[in-house]
């Protein structure tokens, strides 16, 4: 015979994994609950120093991280900056009108959209003075107005089109201007060592155009490594067992994600990395299934398939698609602001018929998964000649199909100075 918990029939000799499992189920369902609470989609914004450290003896979260910062050897790093489309900010944080004032790929940038909705980049600085043009500027017409002395400069071309006291303008009085595009409700912008064109656009989606996957959620860290280091990650697939196996109820702390409390919960992954074939090689495919297990046994409602495009070396575009749950997707945009910091966005879409709970339980779980990566890039080395087993031979693979973002004048790493504050 079996006993009972609460009306439940338990197996004879295991009224204890019974118990953890109701328990579980408990736990997991006040979760669910206090999520589903909430109408508005989920936010987490992650600060410098806020995850991704461990704590140290007599210091503050913060002082922790900033020692480690400054004591890390960060290695023979390749360029800073990959080229690339990197994404600025949400189309929705640009009304109509108004301008902002952004530092990021070691450029200071003035972003503005005009009254018909045409947003446009150029450098910040006025060429007169050196005024910021974001910095109280004003959109005029097509144009930015510079604060000092009210130059105004086309967003189209950046040439000056007005100066208020002047009887001519110069020819060559204009501002730098930079390829950006509008796709999937974030303003993206080109970068290129060497000044040249965009040779790839951006892929919309087309769910999200259509207004078929709807906002259901946004996280936002800052990692403290350089930018390859983060997409490396999809060929690295032997860490997904030992790093992201263990319950996400263990949390982000790699102190105690191996706790005997959520022993018995168990993630199972399978992967496959592969780089696309022309006119597709910026891009590359990484398949993965996630399967889950409780005390052993196959949970099938956590059967989740995800097929994970990078394109380029900051955009990936994670498809989700379950059984029952639905189909949706998570955008993961990474921006360098400097050498070794990195913004990284995670935006999830989702089918407008399935719950809101659904999408942001996801969005919350990659949270924690994502946040045990940031406590190994914050705090590691990179390596240009790791030790590699033949099972690592996908970061081999990874490394020389990431190096076609980098030109060739500016393949050799970069001079090492004292110390991260570079």
């Amino acid at each position: 015979m079996g006993s009972r918990w609460c009306g439940m029939v338990l197996p004879a000799g295991e009224p204890e994994r019974g118990v953890l499992l109701f328990l579980f189920i408990l736990i997991l369902l006040v979760l669910l609950l206090l999520l589903l609470g909430c109408s508005r989609p989920l936010e987490l914004r992650r600060g410098p120093g806020q995850v991704g450290y461990l704590p140290a003896p007599g210091l503050s979260r913060g002082e922790a991280a900033l020692r480690a910062r400054r004591s890390r050897r960060p290695g023979a790093l390749p360029p800073p900056y990959p080229n690339g489309w990197y994404r600025l900010l949400d189309s929705a944080l640009l009304p109509r009108g108004t301008a902002r004032s952004l530092a990021l790929l070691g450029e200071q940038l003035a972003v503005f959209r005009t009254q018909d909705g045409q947003a446009y980049v150029v450098d910040a600085y006025c060429p007169h003075l050196g005024a910021n043009l974001a910095a109280g500027g004003r959109v005029v017409g097509s144009c930015i107005e510079c604060p000092f002395h009210g130059w105004q400069f086309r967003g189209e071309d950046g040439k000056c089109a007005r100066i208020p006291y002047a009887e001519k303008v110069p020819e060559f009085a204009r501002v730098r201007t930079w390829p950006s595009c509008e796709v999937n409700g974030m303003l993206l912008v080109w970068y290129h060592s060497d000044g040249a064109s965009p040779t790839w656009a951006v892929p919309k989606q087309r769910e999200i155009a259509t207004r078929e996957w709807v906002f259901r959620g946004q996280t936002e860290h800052v990692v403290d490594a350089h930018i390859e280091e983060i997409p490396e990650n999809a060929a690295d697939t032997a860490h997904l067992a030992f790093l992201h196996g263990p319950a996400i109820l263990d949390g982000s702390d790699l102190r105690y994600i191996r706790s005997r409390l959520w022993n018995f919960m168990k993630h199972i992954w399978k992967a496959e990395w592969q780089p696309e074939p022309e006119p597709n090689k910026h891009c590359s495919q990484l398949l993965l299934q996630h399967t889950m297990t409780i005390f052993g046994k196959h949970v099938s409602l956590m059967d989740l398939m995800v097929s994970a495009r990078q394109v380029g070396p900051g955009l990936v575009f994670l498809l989700f698609e379950h059984a029952t749950l639905g189909r949706g997707i998570i955008l993961q945009t990474v921006t360098p602001l400097e050498p070794l910091l990195q913004n990284v966005v995670h935006t999830i879409y989702y089918q407008k018929n399935v719950p809101a709970i659904i999408p942001k339980f996801i969005l919350r779980a990659e949270c924690i998964q994502f946040e045990r990566d940031i406590t190994i890039w914050n705090n590691k080395q990179y390596l240009p000649k790791p030790l590699l087993v033949r099972e690592d031979s996908s970061i081999q693979k990874h490394r020389r199909w990431y190096a076609q973002f980098y030109s060739r004048r500016n393949r050799r790493p970069p001079v090492q100075k004292e110390g991260l504050d570079w």
